[in-house]
């Protein structure tokens, strides 16, 4: 006897060609992924690999459900069953074509990081064209998701009579959304012209709220710098539109340091000119384009001696800068002891002179005592 779902055999026919489709396709999904990751591995190819890392997820979903919206006509089901299945695998289909979108804008995007390498001496061009795709990326898979989501509430007749009357009292709507929204709004407007002007790209080196760091990574709606000690600074990306910062390398990932050397008068400065230049010669750091030592500034104690080094990135500028210092005050000690600054001995000379003065004092004092004595 039928019950209200129909006949059983026909629930375990459809049974069994529903799973026998999820299972075919469960073993295609391993067998072409086993091929693609074999193939990847065979040719070192870096694309390969991105899409069987990106995609084999995504698969397991997409491929039992087209096996379903396959085996769905040759199953046995009562009317009213096929319609909602029909809904639901409809809906499935509608995700998967927008999870395949975004994969796609995930898989372009590897396909411009490959090309625009960052790990190079100049990099501008690699910093700029990939903060562009870092963020276009973000903006592209948001929409997709917005969209994917709306047009499967647009399937249900009820949601759309709903979004039909928001449309026509959207101005009262549109102003609380909009208030309520603001920042995040702004967020993404900021995003879009931080992807289009760059004041900022990936890597540059900034001075932001008295932290000097490297931007690591640029979200939806933050930015993160990394900072040389390795601590974080998040900072919205709004902050880059409404307020000032220092970008050490907006033009140009090569950058100019100086080292500061304060000395006696007496130093021979021609000397530890041609020591500056033996220094950057024998480091790799230094990218052999400025140098100079100059003497900047003078008082009545001491000299100061600017010395000026380029090198081709700001890490390899602190190294430059800390190895010069080192040396040239290695230099000026060694051959030139008498030149460093004496203002810590000027005390204990002082003193000293103190010490024999009332020496002297105190001897010339004791003849008079002993002459009074009796």
């Amino acid at each position: 006897m039928h019950g209200a779902w129909g006949d059983p055999r026909s629930w375990l026919i459809a049974g069994i060609i529903a799973g026998g489709a999820v299972v075919l396709s469960l073993i295609a999904h391993r067998i072409v992924f086993w091929l693609a990751a074999r193939l990847a591995r065979r040719k070192d190819a870096r694309l390969s690999h991105s899409f069987v890392q990106r995609a084999q997820r995504p698969a397991l979903f997409i491929f039992p459900l087209m096996a379903l919206v396959s085996a769905l006509p040759a199953a046995p089901l009562p009317p009213d069953v096929r319609v909602v299945l029909q809904r639901v695998l409809g809906l499935g289909v509608i995700a998967a074509v927008g999870w395949t979108v975004v994969l796609l804008v995930e898989l372009l995007s590897d396909v411009i990081y490959f090309r625009y390498a960052i790990d190079i001496a100049d990099n501008l061009t690699a910093r700029r064209i990939r903060t562009q795709t870092q963020v276009l990326n973000r903006v592209a898979v948001v929409a997709v998701i917005l969209l994917t989501v709306a047009i499967m509430l647009m399937t249900f007749p009820s949601v759309r009579h709903i979004g039909i009357s928001l449309l026509a009292s959207a101005g009262l709507a549109g102003l609380v959304v909009g208030m309520a929204a603001r920042s995040t709004l702004a967020s993404l407007i900021a995003g879009i012209q931080i992807a289009l002007t760059q004041p900022i790209r990936l890597d540059d080196a900034l001075v932001v709220e008295g932290e000097w760091g490297w931007v690591e990574e640029i979200g939806m709606t933050y930015v993160v710098i990394r900072i040389w000690d390795w601590r974080r600074l998040v900072v919205p990306l709004t902050y880059f539109i409404e307020k000032p910062f220092a970008n050490w390398t907006r033009t140009s990932s090569e950058l100019m340091g100086t080292v500061m050397i304060y000395t006696d008068y007496s130093v021979r400065i021609e000397e530890v000119r041609q020591e500056l230049r033996r220094l950057l010669d024998a480091s790799n750091l230094w990218n052999g384009k400025v140098w100079s030592l100059q003497v900047t500034d003078a008082t009545e104690r001491t000299i100061q001696l600017r010395a000026l080094m380029s090198a081709g990135d700001s890490s390899r500028l602190w190294d430059l800068r800390c190895y010069v210092r080192e040396g040239l005050i290695r230099f000026i000690e060694s051959k030139y002891p008498e030149s460093l600054p004496r203002a810590r001995e000027s005390n204990s000379v002082s003193l000293k002179n103190g010490e024999l003065a009332s020496e002297r004092s105190f001897s010339t004092s004791t003849p008079q005592r002993s002459g009074a004595r009796p």
